[in-house]
């Protein structure tokens, strides 16, 4: 199926231009997400039109992902969890869970999608996870899993 992309997206294209993705793709996530519009007659033409305003929205976008990156990049959020006599998580650190602790810690709002630990996080340790804020900017931050004390 043949989509316009309406934003620069990492590893598939850019903004304006016409792509084949599978139609699942490009149904439930593309044209949902309004990253994409049916590469028809008339889309083509109104693409070509607000090409120069997408472009300074993505300008923008990069901007702001720019800020954030500089605020959370190699920063470094503890989280102290319950443990098995292992020295195991019960259960894992989620993306979710990550998204809501760099919001408490440096009061910035990130989605859960846009989280990728490089490993999961089951256990005791420090562990690398990328942020993709933009197609083009990137963050890392590292999340240290310390033992919850139950003392205080």
């Amino acid at each position: 199926m043949k989509v316009i992309l309406l934003e620069n997206i990492k590893k598939i294209g850019t903004i304006g231009e016409i792509i084949n993705v599978k139609r699942g793709f490009a149904r439930n996530y593309l044209i949902a997400n309004q990253k994409a519009l049916y590469a028809s007659k008339d889309n083509i033409k109104q693409v070509d039109k607000i090409k120069v305003e997408l472009g300074r929205k993505d300008l923008e976008k990069k901007k702001l992902a720019k800020q954030i990156m500089e605020k959370i990049n190699n920063k470094i959020i503890t989280v102290e969890k319950l443990v098995t006599e292992n020295k195991d998580l019960y259960g894992s650190i989620k993306p979710t869970e990550i998204s809501k602790l760099i919001s408490e810690n440096e009061k910035v709002e990130i989605k859960p999608s846009l989280i990728q630990p490089l490993k999961e996080i089951k256990s005791l340790g420090t562990f690398k996870v990328k942020i993709d804020l933009h197609s083009e900017v990137q963050a890392e931050i590292k999340i240290k899993v310390d033992i919850l004390d139950q003392t205080k």
